[in-house]
């Protein structure tokens, strides 16, 4: 699932899709005659199915062509973070001239942004936080090959601003007011890390899944982890609360996670958020 803020991406707000959306034709041909249904649409035309059989259930990640979603490195990281925490197993990955899929296995729980979920936020976002602190001690920095860091987000940043890829009348409305210039020049600043760890990528209230007794089961969506500032998630994990169950719960998901506010580093990185995709 992708996040459900527009950021760089676009006007339009990734959720559950129309009932009658198309099934990608590649995933037909793996569900195999198995019910299938959409489940989550993005902001780029990726479109999330969920294949139900006797023996279990699984997904299907596809994006279109030419998207700029890349299936085969959130495969790769699925494929590493496995070992250390419950995420997605892999359980193929390919691609096509129409898109590309990934297949998982599912995982149990439910998203934590589901209508059950919404009608008891407390608990919500409860999960959340101690989901992404238990992610955040799980996985190994010393062994993750793959990067989050302010810098190297900072550089896409610039690169997109230099193909005039930056329009802030798609940011977040505490960020309209600024030009592509003034952001960049707020961004050059890079706080110094608080702790490192293997970042989600995108710590939204959809991404994290949460059992029966209320406690999250696992995380879905990492197409993005890598190592980073903690703030870089809990940036994005918090502001997801307030798009998701409406504000007052982001000193709650902090206290689940145990750690104090940073309002610094939160607006650094929700900034940052906005200028990369």
């Amino acid at each position: 699932m992708a996040s459900d803020h527009p950021g760089v991406l676009g006007p339009l707000l990734a959720g559950p899709p129309a009932s009658d959306l198309p099934v990608p034709e590649v995933v037909l041909r793996i569900a195999a005659g198995r019910p299938v249904r959409p489940v989550w649409l993005n902001q780029l035309g990726g479109v999330t199915c969920e294949i139900v059989g006797d023996d279990g259930h699984w997904f299907v990640k596809w994006a279109p062509a030419n998207s700029g979603l890349d299936l085969a490195a959130e495969a790769a990281r699925l494929a590493w973070a496995a070992a250390y925490a419950p995420v997605p197993r892999v359980l193929d990955q390919g691609a096509d001239t129409a898109g590309s899929w990934l297949v998982t296995a599912g995982l149990p729980g439910e998203t934590a942004a589901s209508d059950r979920w919404k009608r008891e936020p407390g608990l919500a976002v409860t999960a959340i936080g101690e989901g992404l602190r238990a992610l955040h001690e799980a996985l190994p920095v010393a062994e993750c090959p793959f990067s989050w860091s302010a810098a190297d987000r900072l550089a896409s940043a610039h690169a997109c601003a230099r193909q005039d890829l930056l329009d802030p009348a798609r940011w977040h409305p505490d960020h309209r007011h600024l030009d592509v210039d003034e952001a960049l020049g707020l961004l050059a600043d890079v706080p110094d890390a608080d702790v490192l760890v293997v970042c989600h990528g995108d710590s939204c209230a959809p991404n994290t899944l949460v059992g029966e007794d209320g406690r999250c089961t696992g995380h879905v969506d990492l197409g993005r982890l890598g190592v980073a500032d903690r703030w870089a998630d809990l940036a994005i994990a918090t502001w997801s609360t307030v798009w998701n169950y409406g504000p007052g719960w982001e000193g709650r998901l902090l206290d689940a996670y145990g750690v104090r506010p940073d309002p610094d580093r939160t607006r650094y990185y929700r900034l940052l958020w906005d200028l990369t995709p």
